[in-house]
């Protein structure tokens, strides 16, 4: 039986596509191994969003190829939003690669790896809405937590955004098919959902003429074994007074809301084509604190956007100082080939790009440890996601805490406890972005 070896890239959204084609490389009849050395093919899934994430497919790429030397590999394949975006190019370019599969081929990929392994070199692509958002996953995480993903795609066409000329145009997941998979994934172990999407907010709105979150949340908190439910990627201007109430109102609906703003300057708002402006970002903001005092709220900004003044970063780095985000995470912005925002005049120079940014995250480093000083002495439940032999404590997430993106929470336990388990930690200590506790008997 011929070994495949996967490694995946990029968001939780593309995450699950690679999920679902693991799932269909053991239907094929191929095994999966972790181990690029053994496989027979190796599967790099990749991300193309920004430039950062190109540069890192593509030393992946690379540092799989040496495995065609050094160990066995006789196919090398790139799937994902960098192979649908540039197609042919890549295996133009990089001829260490053997087959590009678009994401409109996904479902052949075991078929597609076979031939590549017997000497096949054809890239395969279809229509972008050719990509199946159903479908059995292999889980690549950990197993008690896992990505819902509702739907594909985005309309809101940001000038500085390729993921609709990637993606395509929305598409929503039917309300029936989003919860009958969260109730497969509950039963098969998962306690923790995280629902997401290009724009979670959006969602339903080409299925049934209107958004439909807060409908679909409500449903999945029925479910039997999950005990939180995440909700990333909400727009601001999509944040409805019924998704607010079902939020407050659901104890298994985590009081946290990714809600990316990207700037504040209405100026560049504008330009982004971005749809909500500093009046409604702010009233939004002041609305969720006031109806849910608890909310977690993340956000990301771009730093360095066409035409950005001087003037206007610091209007960004006020308001950030003034709304004490939760959590933050800054970018740089990144000139992406076929969007709007490539082609305006006023690029900002990459050094000042990246002195803006790194003034922002040194902003918010001084306030997340602010809010964290804040938490030292109350008590939190805590997901508990490992062991940490080096500092000798479990280490896990609490509320406040998306994976990946956020901050973990360091605790001593003075009995054994189990992966994956969800305890009661005392706070006693911060250290920037993390947490240090104690289990509470």
């Amino acid at each position: 039986m011929h070994k495949v070896c996967m490694v995946s890239l990029g968001c939780p959204k593309n995450q699950v596509d690679a999920e679902k084609m693991l799932s269909l490389l053991v239907e094929g009849g191929l095994e999966l191994t972790s181990v690029e050395a053994e496989a027979d093919a190796i599967i790099i899934n990749t991300c193309g969003f920004i430039e950062s994430a190109k540069a890192e497919a593509i030393e992946n790429i690379l540092e799989a190829a040496k495995y065609k030397d050094e160990g066995n590999c006789k196919a090398l394949i790139v799937t994902g939003c960098l192979a649908e975006r540039y197609r042919d190019d890549i295996t133009e370019e990089i001829p260490e690669v053997d087959v590009c599969v678009g994401i409109g081929a996904n479902s052949k990929i075991a078929e597609i790896v076979k031939k590549a392994i017997a000497g096949e070199r054809k890239n395969y692509y279809g229509e972008k809405t050719d990509l199946n958002l159903e479908g059995e996953r292999i889980l690549g995480g950990m197993p008690f937590t896992a990505y819902l993903k509702i739907g594909d795609g985005c309309d809101n066409c940001c000038s500085y955004c390729a993921i609709p000329k990637i993606r395509g145009r929305m598409r929503s997941r039917t309300m029936e098919d989003c919860v009958a998979e969260a109730k497969s994934l509950a039963q098969k172990g998962v306690t923790e959902l995280i629902v997401v999407a290009q724009d979670t907010t959006a969602y339903g709105t080409d299925l049934y003429g209107e958004p439909r979150l807060a409908e679909l949340l409500t449903e999945l908190c029925k479910i039997e074994g999950l005990h939180w439910i995440r909700t990333l990627y909400t727009y601001p201007e999509k944040i409805t007074d019924k998704l607010l109430e079902v939020i407050a109102k659901e104890s298994k609906l985590i009081k946290y809301l990714d809600i990316p703003i990207q700037h504040i300057n209405d100026d560049i708002l504008k330009k982004m084509n971005r749809k909500g402006d500093k009046e409604l970002i702010s009233g939004v903001i002041d609305k969720i604190r006031a109806r849910v005092p608890e909310m977690t709220i993340r956000t990301t900004l771009i730093t360095g956007f066409p035409t950005e003044t001087d003037a206007q970063f610091e209007e960004l780095a006020e308001f950030v100082k003034e709304t004490r985000f939760d959590k933050l995470g800054c970018f740089t912005y990144s000139a992406e080939e076929g969007t709007a925002a490539a082609e305006m005049e006023g690029q900002v120079e990459e050094q000042i790009k990246q002195d803006r940014c790194d003034n922002i995250m040194e902003l918010q480093m001084g306030i997340a440890a602010e809010k964290n000083e804040e938490k030292v002495g109350t008590l939190t439940e805590v997901l508990i996601e490992g062991w940490d032999d080096y500092i000798k404590c479990y280490f896990g997430r609490t509320p406040w805490d998306a994976p990946e993106v956020d901050g973990k929470i360091f605790f001593m336990s003075d009995r054994p406890l189990v992966i994956g388990e969800y305890v009661t930690v005392r706070i006693n200590d911060c250290l920037d972005y993390d947490l240090l506790g104690e289990l509470e008997l």
